[in-house]
């Protein structure tokens, strides 16, 4: 029993942990040492990222048929992310106005370092806003998003490959085999990666613990039980309620997707579980070529962690300095993070750089005291990229289900449902 526990993932990650945060608490001076194992490891997941996320639309596109088909994926999707990250910002918003975690700071103007954002705000984009964020999909040429790690970018080259690969017809069929092929090599590369995992792991905690210390993961204070408190409502209320409707339930596919629940908690990246989230749904019943299309999609565009922390962070700065928020001021905040978040797809530290450029756009609300974030916004970007992942397997479930393209049979073994979605 014990035998075939040690060789489950997310068993050899949760070991990985609990020594990182030995190490990190014993250990600290170690312990900070250890975040190249981590580095390292993200490095290898984001390096094949990139083109399996081509390969991976490129052949599921291709094999949807025709372009009404695609259209109405794409479609259906875009508008679940809509409506969902939309949620998402409600429930941010609410919870920081019932909770108030800055009212009673009474900071002033200077009170914040405003050395510390330096190194964030090099790498915001330089046109922001709405136009600032079409203008940037488009790469500057074919090759580029692959160097830069730009997932949006990717996914219209990929998009429009695949668009030109389904008019050739039979002609395309060699070519559609090749890239095939490509892909089944890309994941079994991935599959050597993941076997690194819990080193990344170790690295990861070890180092967040001898930096913060333990007593920082105890009293982290207001700000993060408000966005641990939004996030788990939106979780248990908005996806579960999805989920149901959809007909499964939410806490059997959490419990299904625990490795990988505990890699992205460890990492504090999304990113890292992203190969083998894909296989694990087209595994779970869903369709290559909705898979293909809705999680890369979903990378770039249904944020929800992100949506609910931004937020919160941003009006807790608000509060800290006593600066009052309208309700249609705090409507504008909302739009503003919505288009943000998805400006920054792709970006290194992309959660504190889309605050800082949405703080950047709103203007009511001081900058510096961004800063204020800084100390506990690890802490935060773990849930936030829990929530990220979680939101987009979700999503890929439903649009597969809406498309009546998901096996509901492998579904519910899958998932040890008691009947099948279909019948619930």
């Amino acid at each position: 029993m014990l035998r075939r526990l040690t060789k489950h993932i997310y068993f050899q990650v949760l070991i990985a942990i609990v020594i990182g945060v030995a190490i990190g608490h014993f250990f600290p001076a170690f312990g900070q040492s250890l975040k190249p194992l981590s580095d390292a490891f993200i490095r290898l997941v984001k390096m094949i990222t990139p083109p399996l996320i081509f390969t991976t639309i490129v052949c599921g596109a291709s094999q949807i048929g025709d372009m009404k088909t695609l259209g109405r994926i794409g479609g259906k999707t875009f508008i679940y992310f809509e409506v969902v990250t939309t949620l998402a910002l409600l429930v941010g918003m609410l919870m920081v106005n019932l909770i108030g975690p800055g009212v009673g700071m009474n900071l002033e103007p200077g009170a914040a370092d405003v050395h510390a954002l330096a190194q964030f705000q090099t790498v915001m984009h330089h046109e922001e806003g709405l136009v600032g964020f079409l203008l940037n999909i488009i790469p500057s040429s074919f090759l580029s998003p692959f160097s830069s790690g730009d997932m949006l970018q990717i996914v219209v080259i990929a998009c429009l490959f695949a668009v030109g690969l389904s008019y050739l017809g039979e002609k395309g069929k060699p070519l559609l085999m090749f890239f095939d092929g490509i892909s089944e090599v890309l994941f079994k590369i991935v599959g050597f990666i993941m076997k690194l995992a819990p080193l990344g792991a170790l690295g990861a905690m070890g180092f967040a613990v001898g930096k913060y210390g333990l007593s920082a993961l105890h009293s982290l204070g207001m700000l993060l039980i408000t966005v641990y408190v939004a996030t788990f409502f939106f979780l248990v209320v908005v996806l579960g309620t999805i989920c149901r409707m959809s007909g499964f339930r939410l806490l059997r596919l959490l419990n299904h997707l625990k490795g990988e629940i505990l890699l992205v908690l460890a990492t504090t990246s999304s990113e890292s579980v992203f190969p083998q989230l894909i296989r694990k749904l087209e595994a779970m019943g869903c369709p290559k070529q909705v898979v293909g299309i809705v999680m890369p999609m979903g990378y770039s565009f249904n944020l929800d962690g992100t949506c609910v922390a931004q937020v919160i962070c941003a009006m807790f700065i608000a509060q800290a300095y006593n600066v009052p928020m309208s309700w249609g001021e705090q409507i504008a905040l909302m739009v503003l993070s919505m288009i943000s978040s998805k400006g920054a797809a792709g970006v290194s530290g992309a959660g504190f750089v889309t605050l800082l450029a949405t703080l950047t756009a709103f203007k009511h609300i001081p900058i510096e005291g961004a800063a204020l974030i800084l100390g506990v916004d690890r802490f935060i970007s773990e849930i936030r990229a829990v929530t990220n992942m979680i939101g987009n397997a979700v999503a890929t479930l439903v649009i597969s289900g809406l498309e009546k393209e998901r096996d509901n049979a492998r579904l519910a073994h899958t998932l040890k449902l008691r009947r099948v979605p279909s019948e619930v």
